[in-house]
């Protein structure tokens, strides 16, 4: 199973990896009271190459727009952002994640370039792909 997110904060890696953003948590589209936004629906830190991790690395470094300890926030909006197809073995509901879903095994599938944040999915695709 596969969905496009959107990165939405980026952290360091560990071990060989700690000079470079390479932990990733990624949205989906939600109705909000102000229109659409997006939500955090999992985070990777795997599935890409070296190569990727690169450009990836580079683009976090280029469009932060805040920063949390750690953690920085790039910049997600419909028509500027980074594009994830995001694999995972599956989905269940959660009292603990904010969009109510947990993703198992989420790894980043593909680099989209070529798609606009607001080509993402939508929260409501993820939630008719949960098991009843």
């Amino acid at each position: 199973r596969v969905v496009d997110a959107v990165l939405m904060y980026a952290q360091r890696g560990h071990g060989k990896r700690s000079s470079y953003y390479s932990d990733y948590t990624f949205g989906v589209w939600t109705n909000g009271p102000d229109g659409e936004r997006l939500i955090p629906v999992g985070k990777a830190y795997f599935g890409f190459t070296d190569e990727e991790l690169q450009k990836i690395d580079r683009f976090v470094r280029r469009n932060t727009v805040d920063r949390f300890g750690p953690v920085r926030e790039v910049i997600h909006e419909a028509g500027e952002g980074l594009v994830f197809e995001v694999a995972f073995e599956g989905l269940a509901r959660s009292t603990r994640h904010k969009s109510g879903i947990a993703m198992r095994f989420p790894r980043i599938n593909r680099l989209r370039w070529d798609k606009l944040p607001r080509d993402a999915d939508k929260l409501e695709t993820l939630q008719a792909m949960v098991p009843k």
